[in-house]
């Protein structure tokens, strides 16, 4: 106390000042990488080799004096330290935005109690509880996820294409940090026991069965795919459209889709077969490691199966790519960090994303003329739609309620 009342800070802060300042320089580091997947990604240059360089000059920067995340380009004044040139404030404020974002995140996180007030039950008890000491590996995994909805949506809104390289990342992120996450958390101290014991909703024998043979399935059309046994879709895409057209007219999209059936083929017989299966298997209750995988399994097969379902049906009705696999994968990456439920809840509420935004284009386009109106792909939707389930949790949950009745929400925790 006396210590407390020496610095003139509250209990609160005290306890979370240090972690909460890790969160934002962590945040504004992957702001600073991000800078260079959305620049490189899409110009088809390793975003690790070569080291950043003035791509003026070519000077090489180095890390203290020139590509510190935002402090470096307000010393620098916004220019080259070497030849002069001009630098983007695109960069810092990228860096910026993603430390806003992973410092709001700790605060809605760990500081408030959830129940306290509408917005601390945007986390769940998990989190408030395990503190960021006992759960920084899901935290790290949150931070990745929304820099690269962030990334994909710089990249797609410009280019109209999502390097599959963001979101694959993502995924195997979820799948790397999850695990981690299960250890730490076993280490934790003795006391109190959690009210939830893991943060998305776990599975059960014959769903974690399906989960897992399913992403086996994957990784077997995968291997098939890259054997040459099943062929890529679209792959004379350029043979009938031309490479600077955003949007092309491809006379056989519908052909296209029986390949990815036979690619998704793998994927469904997993599915099925670890239905059966998964209760001979497990018996009457997963262990908790195993539904760790199984979580973020599920999770990427549901977000992609809504957006590939939809697109294997739309091409066939409509002779006409609908979605793209970009979409697929981002969605896919989403369910990965957020669990099985999220996906579902971003699935519904991107159109109207899309709505809002088609409208305001119109709008602009009418008071502005035909220039300012600015049609934007699929993928940013569901970046942005993903961020309001994110925060706009309580507020879903009520009106899920109020629709299913008595049927309850998924909650997070080990089943």
């Amino acid at each position: 106390m006396l210590i407390e009342a020496q610095a003139g800070l509250p209990i609160w802060a005290l306890k979370h000042l240090p972690s909460g300042i890790f969160a934002v320089l962590f945040g504004a580091c992957v702001g600073s990488f991000l800078n260079v997947v959305v620049y490189r990604l899409p110009a088809g240059i390793s975003v690790i080799s070569p080291p950043s360089r003035c791509p003026t000059c070519g000077a090489k920067l180095t890390f203290f004096r020139d590509n510190l995340p935002v402090l470096g380009w307000l010393m620098l004044r916004g220019k080259c330290r070497t030849c002069g040139v001009r630098i983007s404030p695109q960069y810092m404020i990228i860096e910026l935005l993603v430390a806003l974002m992973a410092g709001g995140l700790y605060m809605l996180l760990y500081v408030w109690r959830p129940g306290s007030a509408w917005w601390t039950e945007i986390g769940n008890m998990w989190w408030y509880q395990s503190h960021f000491y006992f759960s920084w590996p899901a935290f790290i995994l949150l931070v990745l996820l929304l820099a690269g909805l962030l990334a994909m949506t710089l990249i797609d809104a410009k280019q109209f294409i999502i390097p599959i390289e963001i979101p694959l990342f993502v995924t195997i992120a979820a799948f790397v940090l999850y695990p981690i996450q299960f250890m730490v958390q076993s280490v934790r101290p003795a006391g109190p026991m959690l009210r939830v014991d893991w943060p998305i909703p776990g599975t059960g024998p014959a769903i974690a069965g399906a989960a897992l043979l399913g992403m086996l399935g994957v990784v077997v059309a995968v291997v098939l795919l890259r054997m040459k046994v099943f062929r890529y879709s679209f792959e004379d895409y350029y043979d009938y459209v031309d490479p600077k057209d955003t949007i092309g007219d491809y006379p056989h999209a519908r052909r296209e889709m029986f390949k990815e059936l036979a690619f998704l083929s793998p994927v469904l017989a997993g599915l099925a077969l670890g239905y059966v299966i998964g209760p001979f298997v497990f018996g009457q209750t997963v262990p908790p490691l195993v539904q760790v995988v199984a979580a973020s399994a599920l999770g990427y097969l549901v977000g992609c199966g809504l957006i590939w379902g939809i697109r294997i049906i739309g091409t066939l009705g409509f002779g006409r790519e609908a979605m793209g696999l970009g979409d697929v994968h981002l969605l896919g990456a989403v369910g990965a960090v957020l669990g099985w439920y999220e996906p579902i809840l971003v699935f519904f509420v991107a159109p109207f994303s899309g709505i809002l935004w088609h409208i305001g284009s119109m709008f602009l386009g009418a008071v502005m003329g035909d220039k300012a109106r600015r049609e934007l792909p699929y993928g940013p939707h569901l970046a942005i739609a993903t961020l309001l389930v994110i925060l706009g949790r309580p507020f879903l949950d009520t009106v899920m309620t109020t629709v299913l009745g008595a049927i309850p929400l998924p909650t997070p925790g080990f089943i």
